[in-house]
């Protein structure tokens, strides 16, 4: 067999970062080495598996036809080393989570697993959904959980738990004290919101797709943390997961707000490769999801319990 392991590795880290540098930076070689490989498995075959810009390697159609075999060849490599080797865990598995879900769920979900399972590995990347998809795409992931809906072609998708975006405000805002809410008494309201790529950003923009007017964006944020305190200090209305709002809604520091004429309804999705290798890692983590969410409705029904 011409091919080998190393060479694929090369390959795989290659087209990952789009990069001959970055790839010898993560996989601990030289610049020279790692061209030296990828060179050799080109010139092995005679042909091309890059479109060569300047410093830049793009994948080209042979490279992005074999990518998921080399993925799932080598993911599958591993697991058979580990068994092997006899090593107890599930060697490392690579998660990402869109922000609602890494703040509030999946923390929890990682610090469980490993307890479970004291000899696995899991690398955590916290990003928007955007980020989270296109990182799967290129198999820089092995499993995303996210907020909202994903239509790639090449990822496979399934919902986990109902979700549900709040509007909300600070105790002293004027609209605070109304029990519900028009689409009209909305049409000033100028709003503290997640950035453009979050799903619930996209949430947020589908609800108002059939109001005859648009939402006055004031401050777009990335992070939950920083919408809440911005609404608290009283800039303006939010509007994030109600699983992200339940403590502060448990205080009194925010105030929900009824508004009947908005649709805020989305789910929380499990989403993978539909060509990626699912390791006995990533079938416990996926079942370890469904098994704490079980009993709730919705995601800010979920039963958290304490980590010690």
């Amino acid at each position: 067999m011409k091919i080998t392991l190393r060479q694929l590795q090369v390959f795989l880290e290659v087209a990952r970062a789009d990069s001959v540098s970055r790839a010898a930076e993560r996989l601990s070689m030289s610049q020279s080495a790692v061209s030296s490989a990828l060179g050799e498995l080109e010139r092995q075959f005679d042909t091309l598996l890059f479109d060569r810009v300047g410093r830049v390697l793009r994948l080209n159609t042979l490279g992005e036809q074999v990518l998921p075999q080399v993925a799932d060849l080598l993911d599958r490599s591993q697991a058979i080393e580990d068994a092997l080797a006899g090593r107890a865990g599930y060697g490392r598995l690579r998660i990402g989570a869109t922000l609602t879900i890494g703040n509030y769920l999946a923390t929890l979900l990682v610090a469980r697993f490993l307890q479970n399972h004291p000899d696995s590995r899991v690398d955590l990347k916290v990003h928007n959904t955007a980020s989270i998809i296109e990182r799967l795409a290129a198999f820089e992931l092995d499993l995303g959980l996210i907020e909202g809906t994903c239509s790639h072609p090449d990822l496979a998708v399934e919902t986990w738990v109902a979700d549900e975006l709040a509007v909300f405000c600070a105790p002293t805002h004027p609209l605070a004290s109304r029990t519900a809410l028009s689409l009209d008494d909305l049409q000033d309201v100028e709003w503290i919101v997640r950035e453009a790529g979050s799903g619930t950003r996209a949430t947020f923009e589908q609800a108002f797709r059939r109001v005859p007017y648009s939402p006055r964006v004031r401050l777009s944020l990335e992070h939950t943390e920083a919408i809440k305190r911005a609404v608290e200090f009283g800039l303006g209305v939010g509007c994030l997961s109600r699983l992200a709002l339940r403590d502060a809604f448990r205080r009194g520091s925010l105030v929900p707000l009824a508004v009947p004429g908005l649709d805020l309804q989305r789910s929380f999705q499990f989403v993978w490769h539909r060509q990626k290798y699912q390791s006995a890692g990533m079938r416990e983590f996926l079942a370890l999801c469904r098994a704490m969410t079980s009993g709730a409705r919705r995601s800010d029904e979920i039963d958290i319990p304490f980590v010690p």
